[in-house]
């Protein structure tokens, strides 16, 4: 069963008009290996300034995320921060695992709904190899595109109280 997308297509198409800057390519994004040590990933994660960054298997597979946040846990106690706790641990014994990713064919609603609680959604291909991310700053730049340019290209006319769906579906919004 093919689920009903609850955007409209006038609004879907200005939204997607953009869609070629959605995706951060995989070789643009800053990404540990799960292996790597956890002092590696504090340092990477603090040269590129985000707070999380995917984690690669030797393939480019995606196997989670690793965030700042993951790591100073590890590190702080009750009283003291103690970078020697990570010492011995790998970006594996602290990531996150099982992380929304959204497929190249991954619906729009389908994106902004996730979107809702994650800053970015890893893309993966069948084989869950990383071919990048959708960030949440690139779909508000498209919102904002949508919201300067919807009366700019459509006439918006209101639904009539009582009159159809469809009737005022294909009359309420005209190319100008």
């Amino acid at each position: 069963m093919e689920a009903i997308s609850l955007i409209g297509p006038n609004t879907e198409a200005l939204l997607l008009e953009n869609q070629d800057n959605f995706l951060v390519p995989a070789d643009n994004v800053a990404t540990v290996m799960y292996q790597h040590s956890l002092d590696h990933a504090l340092l990477v994660l603090t040269n590129v300034g985000y707070s999380k960054i995917p984690v690669l298997d030797k393939d480019d597979r995606f196997m989670g995320l690793i965030g700042l946040n993951d790591i100073v846990q590890k590190m702080v106690s009750l009283t003291t921060i103690d970078t020697d706790h990570l010492a011995g641990l790998t970006v594996a014994d602290v990531m996150e695992i099982g992380v929304d990713t959204v497929r190249e064919d991954a619906a729009l609603e389908d994106i902004l709904h996730l979107l809702v609680n994650n800053a970015f959604l890893p893309m993966v291909d069948d084989q869950r190899i990383f071919l990048g991310i959708i960030t949440r700053k690139e779909i508000l730049k498209c919102t904002n595109h949508l919201v300067h340019e919807l009366e700019r290209q459509y006439l918006l006319v209101p639904k009539q109280p009582g009159g159809s769906d469809t009737e005022t579906a294909t009359d309420g919004l005209k190319v100008s």
